[in-house]
């Protein structure tokens, strides 16, 4: 008798964050199901694959602690695809200093990393290797790879999962500029609902339905007179008239709850588009894996 197997995708390649936190999603929500990672180059294929259903879900890069919003997937969620979010993951943005075996510190020319990565070491490399070139790859794992293929005189930025997948020994820990970096990544689904657990968050999109002065003031009193907690908003062009924008919120709270309810219905009676994006359990990091 077959198996069947719930098939999971993630932005590659393997080595990456992405890869990262959907480990960290199947050890923590899917228990013992069967699961299959699949790598995917670009958030476009790897959501369009969960929205076509070639997937049964997506781990796809939502806002980082540093660098903000990351506009494609919102854009994707409001505009291009039906689906929800299942559940959400926070991952700790730690950078490590990688290279082949007998790699010196003095041989070293060039430093291979994502511009984000590169950027937020800086002031290690300054002190460190201060006459290295820094040159760009399009993912810490995929600089990995370029180094494992070279010799001691290039290294890589990248975390632990990278230096095992590519066999890169690690010649410092812990070199980004702030330790409270981090990602938050969301998984994208078809349909479904998940069950209230008691700490819970809830995301959505709106767009009013009359710009005015007080508008945006007014949908949020729907909110906060019911004591409904605001954790994040974004805002994004509508694409159809410009100075009409997309609200992106995140509330605490599960929608079946009555409070978060009646402000959703009250929010979506005065918008001209308005979606729910889904309610999921609150990512917390003491739980362990």
């Amino acid at each position: 008798m077959s198996v069947s197997r719930k098939v999971i995708g993630y932005l590659g390649p393997r080595g990456t964050f992405s890869e990262k936190a959907a480990r960290l999603y199947q050890a923590r929500m899917l228990g013992t199901e069967t699961v299959c990672l699949q790598p995917f180059s670009s958030i476009v294929e790897l959501i369009s694959a969960a929205d076509a259903e070639s997937v049964d879900q997506a781990v796809t890069p939502l806002e980082n602690s540093l660098e903000g919003p990351v506009a494609l997937t919102l854009d994707m969620l409001a505009h291009e695809v039906d689906l929800k979010m299942a559940a959400e993951v926070v991952v700790s943005v730690r950078h490590y200093l990688l290279g082949v075996k007998g790699t010196d510190y003095g041989g070293i020319q060039r430093v291979i990393s994502h511009p984000q990565a590169l950027g937020q070491c800086r002031a290690f490399l300054q002190k460190h290797l201060p006459a290295a070139e820094l040159t760009m790859a399009s993912s810490t794992a995929e600089a990995a790879r370029l180094v494992a293929g070279g010799d001691s005189t290039s290294t890589a930025i990248g975390n632990t999962t990278a230096a095992a997948v590519y066999g890169l020994e690690i010649l410092a820990a812990d070199i980004q500029d702030n330790r409270d970096n981090a990602t938050r990544f969301c998984v994208l689904a078809k349909g479904g609902d998940n069950a209230p657990t008691g700490d819970d968050k809830t995301s959505l999109v709106f767009s009013p339905r009359e710009n005015r002065a007080g508008i945006l003031y007014e949908q949020l009193w729907e909110f906060a007179s019911r004591g409904v907690d605001l954790t994040r908003i974004e805002s994004r062009p509508a694409k159809r008239v410009l100075g009409e924008y997309l609200f992106f919120l995140d509330i605490a709270g599960h929608h079946t709850s009555p409070d978060v309810a009646e402000a959703l219905e009250a929010v979506a009676g005065h918008s001209s588009f308005f979606r729910l994006l889904g309610s999921y359990p609150r990512w917390r990091e003491d739980v362990l894996s």
